[in-house]
């Protein structure tokens, strides 16, 4: 019989066949996937396997703890950001240093007349754990932002981060406006940004890496009634900050302004 001939088949029920007691038709045991042997089917698991698999999880924990801990180690040894901020005595200068010297950056308190503002926010940096250095001088002056620069080298051998913030303001209605009120804001508002922006995008290029950020306004995009001097400025902010953004992005720079809308609703612009 084929049936009967076979010793390899398991059959259910072995009394139809033939005899239980013959070998022939003796149950097969159950198969398990866990065998120390391929040729051998019995359900005793692997003691071996077992072992193998926990030192091999054992092995992968201790692996997975020395990375973490180089991890650790390796951001202990990042520097500080190093951070310059214009006009960073008051308003949203202010706001700006203190930020991002909480959030653990160098930070470069830069002023032109309020240094005893400055001090203080310097000083109040200092209070969370961080460092900080004042600047004076005027972003207009070709010469005073190359010092800056090289304050910030000196201090702390590099910069990450630039804040273009410093601006004035001469409102008045555009038939009364001087020549002088118009220059004035133009000179301090666009053309500071674009020589601090110029300055820092030298050190930066050089490690290729680096942020600067130019604050702008609402009234660069929509005017405003008596700021025609600041609103130019301010237009001019977006479109240098735009056109940067576009020649550095090679050298991974960054270049951007905050968000309008986010400025409005804290009513800072």
């Amino acid at each position: 019989m084929a049936v009967a001939a076979s010793s390899v088949i398991a059959l259910n029920s072995v009394s139809i066949f033939g005899d239980s007691s013959d070998p022939k038709f003796l149950p097969t045991r159950q198969w398990s996937p866990i065998s120390c042997r391929i040729g051998l089917v019995h359900t005793k698991p692997c003691i071996g396997l077992q072992c193998r698999s926990r030192r091999s999880f054992a092995s992968s924990s201790v692996r997975a703890k020395r990375v973490e801990q180089a991890s650790s180690e390796a951001a202990q040894e990042v520097e500080a950001p190093v951070a310059i901020v214009t006009g960073a005595s008051r308003g949203i200068g202010k706001a700006v240093a203190l930020a991002l010297g909480k959030a653990g950056c160098k930070v470069l308190v830069n002023y032109v007349r309020s240094s005893k503002e400055a001090e203080a926010v310097s000083k109040e940096i200092e209070s969370y754990g961080g460092q900080a250095v004042t600047f004076g001088g005027d972003v207009l002056k070709e010469a005073n932002v190359d010092a800056m620069i090289k304050t910030a080298l000196d201090a702390w051998g590099t910069v990450d981060i630039l804040v273009n913030n410093a601006g004035i303001t001469r409102d008045t209605l555009l038939m009364r406006m001087t020549k002088l009120q118009w220059q004035e804001v133009i000179d301090v508002n666009l053309t500071g940004a674009f020589l601090c922006t110029q300055a820092a995008a030298k050190v930066m290029m050089k490690k290729r890496k680096g942020k600067i950020i130019n604050i702008s306004s609402v009234a660069g995009l929509v005017g405003n009634l008596g700021q025609a001097n600041y609103s130019a400025a301010k237009a001019g902010v977006i479109g240098l900050t735009k056109t940067v953004a576009r020649e550095y992005a090679s050298r991974n720079i960054n270049v951007s302004f905050p968000g309008l809308l986010l400025l409005l609703i804290n009513n800072v612009v």
